[in-house]
């Protein structure tokens, strides 16, 4: 759970936004939650009791407004400003995450960039000048900034995730493979891309192993015939 909200409700509604953006882009000034629930594989009644979670926004007979469900979807996410982030970990990862222009569509704009290594410390990656990671609360209280990505190996995250907490941060995104001990008040979403690519290669091999499993002459998998 997301506060009082269902996880895969919140994750949801990140995906509504990307398809009515998209609708927007093309043209279209209102999209109905058929339309949406299309475009993941859901039922309608998913899509409206995903959105009765925040009120109701919707139009009978004529479904959302794609501008005003935009606008709707991002203020739920807290993406209709543009939030700080600081950017803990300067290895590969971090280093593609501090070259990465795209936060800033989505609502995010990393402001800082911190690294322990002193052999990193000055150096520039992408826009960003690596600061010394002491330098961490001062500028997090200076420049008000409640995210932060952690990119670091899994054995300091533990340590520089307390420093972020005694730092202010609100909200980490945690890249390091290991669960982070952290206050109640303190909001932890883990990307573990290992496991996205195991669930990755198990949904390959399940539907590999069903077509294996396929009787040579399954009417099904054959086109029409002629009469």
């Amino acid at each position: 759970m997301i506060g009082s909200i269902p996880k895969a409700t919140a994750q949801r509604i990140s995906l509504y936004l990307r398809q009515a953006e998209m609708l927007r882009d093309q043209g279209q000034t209102t999209v109905a939650s058929e339309q949406l629930a299309a475009a993941f594989g859901l039922t309608a009644a998913q899509v409206r009791k995903d959105m009765a979670h925040f009120g109701q926004f919707g139009r009978p007979g004529v479904g959302y407004r794609c501008e005003e469900l935009i606008a709707q979807l991002r203020r739920i996410l807290g993406t209709d400003k543009v939030r700080s982030v600081a950017l803990v970990g300067c290895g590969n990862l971090g280093r593609a995450l501090a070259s990465y222009q795209g936060f800033e569509k989505r609502g995010f704009r990393i402001v800082a960039v911190f690294d322990s290594d002193l052999q990193k410390v000055g150096k520039q990656f992408g826009r960003h000048i690596v600061q010394d990671i002491v330098k961490l609360p001062f500028v997090c209280r200076r420049d008000s900034v409640h995210l932060a990505i952690l990119a670091v190996p899994a054995s300091a995250a533990q340590d520089v995730a307390e420093q972020l907490v005694r730092a202010g941060i609100q909200g980490i995104l945690n890249f390091a493979p290991v669960s982070l001990e952290v206050p109640a008040e303190v909001s932890v979403v883990n990307v573990a891309l290992s496991v996205e690519l195991e669930q990755l290669g198990l949904a390959v091999r399940l539907k590999q192993e069903l077509q294996h499993s396929k009787p040579a002459g399954d009417e099904r998998s054959r086109g029409p015939t002629a009469g």
